[in-house]
């Protein structure tokens, strides 16, 4: 028997989230419900411009296992957070979760991953997204008891950025196909299937990959 039933890999994303104005917005050049990468500098001046804001966890594969984890499901994670607060902020989240979450934090710069919302009064929310930590996930950071002992992993079409993820990605497929359990992946969005689609058609051909979640729109950018 698996000793869990999803192992998630993704990006260990930290949400600040807080209110703004229209004006806000636009005095910082923040594309209203758009979500945008930016890098140290911009993240850094965006949370200095913040108001009275709240923490969450977040990132799509980290979600998946505290989903899985709250319907009674047994999930554990890899993902990169730094040594610094919003690094203790997301591990204690996670594991509260009942989420297995072990991967060593990084020491050090860069920082962990946030993405700084702003909400506008109609809703409208406006994501800035710094990576930071995650782009040093590797394959040091792959523990083979858990990937050998997950029924399915699961991980995201974003961690393909990162040219190290994708080793640590590989390396757990392997683990995974030997113990004779199956690998699924998300596309994440189309732009990701725009930039990876010769690589993701060859997860799928070559088998490293048994399982595809998207939507209709990812599809239609994988095959045309």
């Amino acid at each position: 028997m698996p000793d869990y039933d999803v192992l998630c890999i993704g990006n260990a994303i930290v949400d600040i989230i807080a209110q703004c104005d229209e004006a806000f917005l636009e005095t910082n050049g923040i594309i209203k419900g758009a979500m945008n990468l930016i890098d140290t500098r911009r993240a850094e001046l965006l949370y200095s411009r913040m108001g009275p804001a709240i923490e969450a966890s977040g990132g799509s594969a980290g979600n998946t296992a505290a989903g899985v984890a709250s319907f009674g499901g047994r999930a554990a994670f890899f993902g990169k957070v730094s040594n610094d607060p919003l690094g203790e902020i997301y591990t204690h989240d996670i594991q509260a979760q009942g989420v297995a979450f072990d991967t060593k934090p990084l020491q050090g710069q860069p920082p962990t991953a946030r993405s700084m919302i702003f909400v506008t009064p109609d809703g409208e929310r406006s994501m800035n997204t710094y990576l930071g930590a995650c782009v040093e996930l590797g394959p040091e950071d792959v523990e083979a008891d858990k990937a050998s002992g997950a029924a399915v992993t699961y991980f995201e079409g974003y961690l393909w950025d990162p040219p190290r993820a994708k080793e640590a990605i590989r390396q757990t497929a392997r683990l995974a196909h030997a113990a004779g359990r199956e690998v699924s992946m998300t596309l994440s969005d189309s732009f990701c299937v725009d930039r990876y689609r010769d690589e993701f058609l060859d997860l799928m051909r070559s088998g490293t990959v048994d399982i595809v979640f998207a939507n209709s729109h990812e599809i239609k950018s994988l095959y045309q």
